[in-house]
């Protein structure tokens, strides 16, 4: 089988259940991975996910249902990373470097592997050895949720490699999805890391009755902080500007879809993190991101305040009234 053209996407949450509905429009078989057996036969009888965006339907006869990974990974050639950074090393806990050999990964997963303080392209990289040119990142600003209702949205998709990022944005592309392409692996990756820090330090602060104006001002500060960190992690000419980077913290600071945000929102009204968890029965990437971004700056030595003081409330148990009465003074 020439299996060059061949789509998997990796994981069963609400952004692989959008990320699967958008490659459904455009190619006429998606190989899509769930660990669940049972949620593979829900999803055959019924034609939606039982447990995310549930509004979904598919066409079944152009889904290739699969909970073994190995098998879907040796059938199909681009690889579409979508499960949570925290669970990304147990998914993969069967496969080795030559079950990836010659395959093109592409992060969709907005997180860091906490194990290793590597964003997933470092990450397969370095433990698949994937070459950079063989990896991509796909990146907002995007909710699922709105794709489910086929609100117009936008998606960037970045790689070295040109033609890769070309190729998997004509796959995302249509009606209600418009994509553009972009060489800032590294850049967009750290972006989407970074924006879900904020979202939680936004709810935060939403909770603890902060108002608009003062929001306005933290967002603005966010983005001179992710200005700030990528340039010295990888300093090339990029346009902080753009939707990729100002755009995606703009939706994942406000929305009312964005988890990170709510779980923020949660923690500002005296959650503690493991109830607030719980309660949201899903991830909050940001939680994880604040670590890693954090010992990560241990080596850069990048001013980011709004990192440090979301770092403490969540790892050092600061008090987020205190700590954000401190970042106060340190914004402008």
């Amino acid at each position: 089988m020439d299996t060059s053209k061949q789509i998997a996407v990796i994981g069963g949450g609400s952004w692989a259940t959008a990320i699967t509905k958008m490659l459904c429009n455009n190619s006429p078989k998606t190989h899509w991975w769930l660990r669940n057996p049972a949620t593979i036969e829900y999803i055959k009888k019924h034609k939606h996910n039982p447990n995310y965006l549930t509004s979904v339907e598919f066409d079944t006869k152009k889904l290739e249902l699969n909970e073994n990974l190995k098998e879907i990974i040796s059938e199909t050639n681009i690889i579409i990373m979508a499960v949570p950074s925290a669970f990304l090393k147990t998914a993969l806990s069967e496969i080795t470097s030559e079950d990836l050999k010659n395959k093109q990964i592409i992060s969709a997963i907005k997180g860091i592997v906490p194990e290793h303080n590597l964003i997933v392209g470092e990450f397969f990289n370095k433990e698949y050895k994937i070459p950079i040119n063989n990896i991509g990142v796909i990146t907002g600003p995007c909710h699922a949720e709105e794709v489910a209702m086929e609100k117009l949205s936008y998606l960037t998709v970045a790689s070295q490699n040109t033609s890769l990022a070309e190729f998997v944005a004509s796959q995302l592309n249509c009606r209600y999805i418009k994509t553009t392409v972009s060489d800032d692996i590294y850049g967009t990756e750290y972006s989407a890391v970074l924006k879900n820090v904020f979202a939680i330090a936004s709810g935060i602060c939403h909770s603890l009755g902060y108002g608009d104006n003062f929001q306005a001002v933290l967002i603005a500060n966010a983005i001179q902080e992710i200005k700030r960190f990528v340039d010295s992690v990888h300093p090339i000419d990029r346009d902080i500007k753009s939707s990729a980077y100002l755009g995606d913290l703009l939706v994942t600071a406000y929305s009312q879809f964005s988890r990170n945000r709510t779980f923020g929102g949660m923690i500002g009204k005296g959650y503690s993190v493991k109830s607030a968890q719980l309660e949201m029965n899903m991830v909050a990437e940001g939680y994880y991101g604040a670590k890693c971004i954090y010992e990560i700056n241990k080596s850069y030595g990048v001013n980011m305040p709004i990192t440090n003081a979301v770092y403490n409330i969540l790892y050092e148990k600061a008090i987020p009234a205190i700590e954000i009465t401190i970042l106060c003074d340190r914004l402008s």
